[in-house]
């Protein structure tokens, strides 16, 4: 896949802006808004989320080594690709805290629709950037800068569905409704992958160098517009608005909230550790290891994940049911303790060939299902109503930060120069975070 001397790419795209419009107005309605209703919205808010995130994660390894760093050879070429893939995690928390200034200065509306507006944008741009052979070092800067573009949109497209769906979820169906939200997670990689999948077996190796790769980010585009007229049909609404108001689900002042409840933002994002960092590992991870050192077809590889992310979904609705009957933590910590002892096994199977790595994909898409559909908000219960909206949002972007964003670079990195049990290591250390994070919570609970 590693071209040194082939020219890809071509110009650059300028984003759009968001009007000041009448959203709320155009769409009020005078319904109740069900808690199906408000499902309805988070699962499609997530799925285009996701889209978006695994067209990038696949492109920084089919393709960003190739296009962008064909100066390193092809595992230096991945791990400076993967150092770019984490800056949107770092960007994200800090945009999280602006764009509560632009909700609480304007509406809602007005930052959703920046939000979203600024993910299409940058993922179309991205689409556009010439490559270094035609920008030289100037296309790595712009495709950092687009990067950081994405994770400052995700930071902003926080809107409160989640928590509130959570809280107006039936009270012995709780966690059906928890893992709602996390189906996007899956379905967006279905689509991503079957999307890059389906360009790898039909294009030749350059055609999909060249312009094949960048299809998906088009694409990614069109699916944001659709997402946010379908979220802002929902939260234009005045019985939203009164919910959101009813629960307090309100930007809080950042500083305010760390300082009386910050305990409860580390607990929460260390209680989902095992969760984000299986999630590059099952994901990410292995597209690269193969890529890097196998000879499978990368085409091929991806209809596994793609399997894989079936069972992912499977193992997310199944989490809803078992997590009402036994309840959210203690599913979280028997996922983790299952995640702990899966980890032993990442050498044998990533070595073992076509079965075991299949075998890998599979079983860790399953786990990953059970234990990431109820990873959001595990501990979000301890913040007091005038703190769960931004409590919430800056637990996640921590447990992303935390858990995923640097997951691709680390078990590259470890796995090529140390070999794959340090991989094993690192993902135990992530399900022993959680299991310590969860007793901890539990042990605060008891003596409040």
């Amino acid at each position: 896949m590693q071209g040194t001397h082939n020219t890809y790419g071509d110009v650059g795209a300028a984003p759009v802006t968001a009007p000041h419009s009448g959203a709320r107005n155009i769409n009020t309605r005078d319904t109740k808004i069900a808690p199906g209703e408000i499902a309805v919205g988070v699962v499609i808010g997530r799925a285009s989320e996701y889209f978006d995130f695994f067209v990038y994660a696949i492109a920084s390894v089919l393709v960003f080594p190739a296009v962008f760093f064909p100066f390193a050879d092809r595992l230096e070429g991945t791990l400076y690709s993967f150092a770019i893939f984490a800056l949107a995690y770092v960007a994200r928390p800090i945009a999280s805290l602006v764009f509560m200034a632009i909700q609480r200065a304007y509406s809602r509306e007005i930052k959703l629709t920046i939000a979203l507006f600024l993910m299409g944008s940058a993922t179309v741009a991205i689409s556009m950037l010439p490559t270094y052979s035609r920008w030289g070092e100037w296309s790595i800067i712009a495709l950092a800068i687009l990067r950081i573009g994405q994770g400052v949109a995700q930071g902003g497209s926080w809107d409160g569905l989640p928590s509130l769906l959570a809280l107006n979820a039936p009270e012995n169906k709780r966690g059906w409704y928890a893992m709602l939200g996390q189906l996007g997670a899956p379905t967006g990689f279905i689509i991503a992958a079957g999307l890059f999948s389906y360009l790898m077996a039909q294009l030749s190796q350059d055609d999909f160098l060249v312009w094949g790769w960048r299809y998906p980010f088009y694409v990614a585009f069109a699916i944001n517009v659709v997402a946010l007229f379908a979220r802002l049909r929902l939260v234009s609404t005045p019985d939203y608005t009164h919910l959101l108001d009813e629960h307090e689900l309100d930007p809080a002042p950042a500083r305010e909230v760390i300082g009386n409840q910050g305990t409860n933002i580390v607990i929460g994002a260390l209680a989902a550790l095992c969760s984000y960092a299986l999630f590059h590992l099952v994901t990410v991870f292995p597209l690269s290891w193969i890529q890097l050192y196998d000879t499978r077809s990368m085409a091929d590889f991806l209809q596994v994940q793609i399997m894989g992310a079936g069972l992912g979904i499977v193992g997310v609705l199944a989490s809803g049911l078992i997590a009402d009957k036994f309840g959210r933590r203690n599913t979280l910590g028997t996922l983790a303790a299952l995640i702990a002892l899966f980890s032993g096994f990442i050498p044998t199977l990533m070595d073992g060939g076509v079965t075991g790595q299949n075998t890998f994909i599979l079983v860790g898409f399953l786990l990953l299902g059970l234990s990431y559909g109820q990873a959001a908000g595990a501990v979000t219960s301890n913040f007091l109503p005038q703190y769960r909206y931004t409590g919430a949002a800056l637990t996640s972007d921590l447990a992303w930060l935390v858990g995923a964003a640097f997951a691709p670079l680390v078990a590259l990195g470890l796995a090529a120069n140390f070999g794959l049990g340090y991989v094993s290591l690192y993902l135990l250390s992530g399900a022993v975070g959680s299991l310590a994070a969860l007793s901890l919570n539990r042990a605060l609970e008891i003596r409040d």
